[in-house]
């Protein structure tokens, strides 16, 4: 991008999630690190987790009333209709008065009426798409946007082959530089370093599954002096306080993961894409157990590509209560094992790629 262009105008939408927010605002980031005289604006679902997150960081935000679809209760779907309708109205509005440049959805029904109202306008649209299997957003939206950033192969079934660009998915910058000792970032949780400590993540807003088989394996996991950070999720935590002692801090959320990453020995997940790629760029072994709720069970599909190289292990739901137990103390007492996960995980990182989406975004909007 020349740099005589000042104030070139984006428009970032996505979110829900975690998995939505964090790689919208890598990208916001990466943004401003190439043209700090950037104006950015996101745009979002009212009431959910980025009308907190994205303020935070320091970018401001618009709310669109749209909520994703309920496949299992299709009765309560009855507002979809109204709400879809306010947010294409809002999203005309939104980009009437900002003229945005161009218009980036990283997933999550918000980017929906942003991306559609900016493609009948004629204004560039790029996707992000962290998962090996699309959204619903992203695979209507695809047809008419500029490109589509992908972390995995296999996109060409439901993306054209000469629009994707596989760069990886883009990674909170807090992450890149994890030089922090066990024991200062023990410290910061009130834990002791020199025990093997076991990070329990359920994702931004938890997984009561692995709440509760963590629960049922607490007794175990304190008996042979492992340590454990569990982050619950908000909705969880005053259900499982109780459990709090000297070998054990519960949380319902972690703010700042570079310092759990930096004290964990191994990491027990949820198999988002986008943890994913956190995690590979971390470098620790990881026991991931997918949301089974999720279309088309691309959680599982996300967790095969790591398990088949023995760069993570994979157990189901239902698996739980068998394999739970037995697969973290085989981590933590087999070293070979741990040395050989540590070293799979970490050949899979694609450290480059917010950089690499941010260039040929700036690159095809100078093209245009």
């Amino acid at each position: 991008m020349k740099e005589n262009k000042k104030h070139i105008k984006f428009i970032i939408s996505g979110g829900g999630t975690g998995g939505h927010i964090f790689p919208a605002l890598a990208i916001a980031d990466q943004i401003k690190k190439v043209i700090p005289d950037a104006e950015i604006l996101f745009v979002g679902s009212k009431d959910r987790m980025e009308m907190e997150k994205v303020p935070a960081a320091g970018y401001p935000i618009k709310g669109l009333w749209i909520a994703g679809i309920n496949r299992a209760k299709l009765w309560k779907n009855y507002a979809f209709p109204f709400q879809l309708i306010s947010s294409l109205c809002k999203a005309r509005r939104i980009i009437k008065k900002f003229k945005p440049d161009a218009v980036i959805g990283t997933g999550g029904f918000a980017s929906g009426p942003v991306l559609y109202v900016a493609q009948k306008n004629n204004i560039p649209t790029f996707i992000q798409e962290q998962n090996s299997y699309p959204g619903i957003t992203n695979k209507l939206l695809a047809k008419n946007a500029r490109k589509i950033y992908t972390a995995y192969d296999g996109l060409e079934k439901f993306f054209k082959k000469e629009k994707i660009d596989k760069t990886g998915n883009p990674i909170r910058k807090e992450l890149y530089d994890l030089h922090i000792s066990k024991k200062e970032a023990a410290s910061k949780f009130g834990l002791d370093a020199k025990y093997k400590t076991i990070l329990v993540v359920g994702g931004s807003l938890g997984a009561r599954p692995i709440n509760e088989a963590i629960e049922a394996i607490l007794p175990d996991l304190i008996k042979k002096d492992y340590q454990v950070l569990w982050q619950t999720g908000k909705n969880a935590y005053e259900s499982y306080k109780k459990h709090q002692q000297k070998m054990l801090k519960v949380v319902p959320f972690i703010p700042n993961m570079k310092d759990a990453y930096a004290l964990a020995d191994i990491i027990i997940s949820r198999a988002g894409a986008g943890t994913i790629s956190e995690l590979s760029l971390i470098g620790k072994p990881v026991i991931l157990v997918p949301s089974p709720y999720v279309a088309e069970d691309h959680q599982t599909k996300n967790a095969q590509a790591l398990a088949k190289v023995d760069a993570a292990l994979l157990i189901k739901e239902k698996e739980m209560q068998i394999k739970l137990l037995p697969s973290i103390i085989n981590l933590l007492t087999d070293d070979k094992t741990y040395q050989k996960m540590c070293k799979n995980i970490k050949g899979m990182a694609q450290e480059n790629a917010t950089e690499e989406i941010v260039k040929n975004i700036l690159k095809e909007i100078e093209n245009k």
